[in-house]
């Protein structure tokens, strides 16, 4: 049996080679450039891009999964989720979907490690570079976390709603058939 390959390997490369980037370029201007503020500046970039190919393209294509949050009149914020119907989500490349979420859950647990080493060497400047990489991590893990799970109760909802309606109709169809 064939190994089943990535469907979208161009996506998949950087769905990792951005938190690659950011992840390396930070461990690599720690040891051999002085310049904080290249290093902010080009870690952060490559963190939001990666933020945002993980939001806004990986998350769609790669596990059928979209999430945006917004601020109505009242100024509550209101989280918005978009997902794939349930037969097109089990068609997904489940290896596409392995990889995003491995990523997805273990990039912070790494951020987090390089804090703690932060910490440790007190370069407190540092942890201003590993927050903004932990919280734009977290934003993709609540938003796509919650995605799931809304897609999951509407799975349950459509299937409750269809097999309450079939149930309806077969009492009908026995009841009419008997009088």
């Amino acid at each position: 049996m064939a190994e089943e390959q990535y469907a979208h390997p161009g996506i998949c490369l950087f769905t990792v080679l951005f938190k690659i980037s950011a992840l390396g370029f930070y461990i690599l201007c720690s040891i051999f450039i002085e310049s904080f503020v290249i290093q902010f500046v080009v870690t952060v970039f490559l963190i939001a891009l990666d933020f945002w190919t993980v939001k806004n393209v990986s998350g769609r294509i790669l596990v059928g999964l979209r999430w945006w949050n917004e601020v109505d009149e009242q100024g509550q914020s209101v989280w918005h989720f978009e997902s794939l119907d349930q037969q097109t989500l089990e068609t997904l490349n489940k290896k596409d979907a392995w990889l995003f979420w491995w990523t997805l859950y273990l990039t912070p647990v790494v951020w987090v490690a390089l804090g703690i080493v932060a910490l440790v060497k007190f370069n407190f400047d540092y942890l201003l570079i590993v927050g903004v990489a932990i919280i734009l991590n977290a934003a993709n893990i609540v938003g796509f976390t919650k995605c799931r799970k809304d897609a999951k109760k509407q799975i349950q909802q459509f299937a409750t709603s269809t097999l309450t309606a079939h149930m309806g109709s077969t009492i009908q169809s026995a009841f009419m058939s008997s009088v």
